[in-house]
């Protein structure tokens, strides 16, 4: 055994290391959030072994459902979504759940209910499952209002009042990244002993990076400001060009944006007029970790976080990702609004 490296016997898993930060806080702290990452991350595992096995127990064809997006629903979409909604329902720390694959909001019965909301996309990019494509979990908490006994009002609030929020990658690994308004952390999942362990701490986006991430298969509807921003990284005048990496996945696009740099982008277009992304539960989420990392995410107009949803599927168009790029991309929305501005004066 001399010869072989030691096994880490302080392994901090996920629950240790959010109970550590839950501690730093005192007297405020009530372990409530502790025990609803708990079942966040239970369920996450429960997701983890069905996406393995999907193939194998037919759950990767259609339900026969279309969800309220207009989307034909997965089996896999099914599962994961009732998995979700029963372990935070079960966990007694929630009074508000909101799903991409459920129409309404539900209102947790008395008995169960606690302080929380949780907004989540149970499996975004389920349809990728075939071609092998990471997909994933999105989640974003928030706490009920003073007085509230949780209703929908108290998830119709800016993003920027989230206490928690993050998602898990189902892939090669189950990689869980986490916020608690205290920086980002990254888990990844050890099969052998049934724990997400710290294995990304304090992860910070570069200032700037040199990938974009578009789907340009919808530039011919794209509004000039971000086809002039296009242009000037495919086509600069000093440097490089960026390199392009479009995965169609929203949580393997943005996690790779994360660890790497650059910046992704789903805009508002002549098509999408109010962009593709939901705000709830893929904009805040995303956009809440990205600027725990030090980073930027904006409609190209305003910040994502100070946005207040109307409705719990509004859309919204989104850019996030290294400060510096996206800055540049705001650059060109300015301009815009300038030239127009000029234009009607």
């Amino acid at each position: 055994m001399s010869g072989e490296e030691q096994p880490n016997t302080d392994l901090i898993t996920l629950t240790r290391h959010v109970l550590s930060d839950q501690f730093s806080l005192g007297a405020t702290a009530t372990g409530d959030l502790t025990l609803l990452l708990t079942a966040i991350q239970t369920t996450s595992k429960f997701i983890a072994t069905n996406v393995r096995k999907a193939r194998l127990i037919n759950l990767v064809g259609l339900a026969g459902e279309t969800n309220v997006q207009g989307e034909e629903q997965k089996k896999l979409d099914v599962l994961s979504n009732d998995i979700m909604v029963n372990s935070l329902r079960a966990s007694g720390k929630c009074a508000v759940l909101v799903s991409e694959e459920l129409e309404e909001a539900v209102i947790i019965e008395d008995k169960y209910k606690g302080k929380y909301c949780v907004v989540f996309d149970p499996l975004d990019g389920s349809s990728n499952i075939d071609a092998g494509v990471n997909i994933g979990t999105i989640f974003g908490i928030y706490q009920i209002a003073p007085g509230s006994k949780g209703t929908i009002s108290d998830v119709l609030r800016p993003g920027s009042q989230m206490v928690a929020a993050g998602y898990t990658m189902y892939g090669s690994s189950a990689n869980l990244v986490l916020s608690t308004g205290h920086g980002v952390n990254g888990y990844t999942l050890d099969a052998s002993l049934g724990e997400f362990i710290l294995t990304h701490p304090d992860i910070k986006i570069p200032p700037r990076g040199k990938i974009y991430s578009f789907n340009e298969g919808n530039s011919m509807y794209f509004h000039e400001p971000v086809i002039k921003y296009l242009n000037s990284i495919k086509y600069p005048t000093n440097g490089k060009p960026y390199s392009a990496r479009y995965i169609g996945s929203m949580v393997a696009d943005v996690h790779r944006t994360l660890l790497y740099g650059g910046i992704f982008g789903y805009p508002d277009d002549k098509k999408s007029k109010r962009g593709k992304l939901r705000l709830l539960y893929e904009a805040f989420p995303m956009a809440f970790l990205i600027e725990q990392a030090g980073g930027v995410a904006t409609t190209g107009t305003k910040r994502i976080l100070d946005i207040v949803p109307t409705s719990i599927h509004e859309r919204c168009p989104v850019f996030l990702g290294s400060r510096e790029d996206v800055q540049d991309l705001m650059k060109f929305y300015q301009d815009a609004e300038k030239t127009n501005g000029d234009a009607k004066a």
